[in-house]
């Protein structure tokens, strides 16, 4: 009988402190945040940064967005976001990377038999291939360090007579580059280089990236052709902006001067003087682009 005492004793202590407890972490302290967020100064930013025209919510300083036409194509009148990779792009409810990382070199191949098939480009390939589309939409050179002229990461796999990557080299394949191709590299170490084919095993070659003659601070900034951690990143480098200059203001009809004018304006240096970079939140200056520089077609 004392047991079961006991047992009903702790059983309701347990259920008073579940009570307590749901009353204080689960009713009281949100309702304590809830109103603390509704103090002036704080509201805007607990509601979620958004930024209003004219009573419509067209985007949040937190969040960023593309400024694409309905075929993904930039709108030059505008400055353009990083690349995203959440969702069809900066999805806040499909918020993520990539996933690839700097080892992500080797492309997989297209596969000849299979109509419309273009293969799986890897992390390098597509910072080339951005790269080179951006010089190309800019009007400078998309060049980068490791990237072939066509815009594929520039990667061989070198094979050797001994073990280990050893002897005499017999055998150097283009990876990225799909028959029939021209490989961007005629010789290596004075063999021939071929282009790569579909469904062969190229694993037993050392896969060697190669540098070429690019410079080494590229004039398309890293953050033209990288996505960020989350895929929301709502601003892009001052680089990168400046970049875009030229181009908003020849199809705005403006002047160079005039769009850097409010490209400084928008500026953010770093946190506290040594958090971050330098940064230009690319919402809140199309927005001012359009308020005091109107486009129209």
């Amino acid at each position: 009988m004392r047991t079961i005492v006991n047992a009903l004793r702790q059983y309701s202590a347990a259920l008073r402190m579940l009570l307590v407890f749901t009353v204080i972490c689960g009713i009281a302290y949100p309702l304590l945040i809830t109103a603390i967020a509704q103090v002036p100064g704080l509201k805007t930013r607990a509601d979620g940064s958004l930024i209003k025209i004219d009573g419509k919510v067209v985007g949040s300083k937190l969040i960023g967005q593309s400024f694409t036409d309905s075929d993904g194509n930039p709108l030059l009148q505008y400055f353009q976001s990083r690349p995203s990779s959440a969702g069809d792009g900066y999805d806040p409810t499909a918020s993520s990377a990539s996933n690839l990382g700097p080892e992500s070199i080797v492309d997989i191949l297209p596969d000849p038999s299979v109509k419309d098939d273009a293969g799986t480009q890897r992390l390098l390939t597509e910072v080339c291939s951005r790269s080179l589309a951006i010089g190309k939409l800019y009007g400078v050179s998309g060049a980068r360090p490791f990237c072939t002229s066509s815009g594929v990461g520039a990667v061989l796999a070198v094979f050797y007579a001994g073990p280990g990557y050893h002897g005499k080299i017999t055998r150097v394949v283009s990876l990225n580059q799909a028959a029939p191709a021209t490989p961007f590299l005629a010789t290596y170490h004075g063999v021939k280089v071929v282009d790569a084919k579909f469904g062969e095993d190229y694993s037993k070659g050392k896969v060697v990236p190669i540098r070429g003659d690019a410079p080494s601070h590229p004039a398309v900034p890293a953050d033209a052709v990288t996505g960020s951690g989350s895929g929301l990143d709502p601003e892009i480098s001052p680089a990168y902006a400046e970049l875009q200059e030229a181009s908003v203001a020849k199809t705005r009809g403006i002047s160079v001067a005039q769009v850097a004018a409010l490209v400084a304006k928008f500026e953010k240096g770093r946190d506290l003087g040594f958090l971050g970079e330098a940064r230009v939140n690319v919402l809140q200056l199309n927005l001012a682009l359009d308020k005091q520089y109107p486009y129209s077609k």
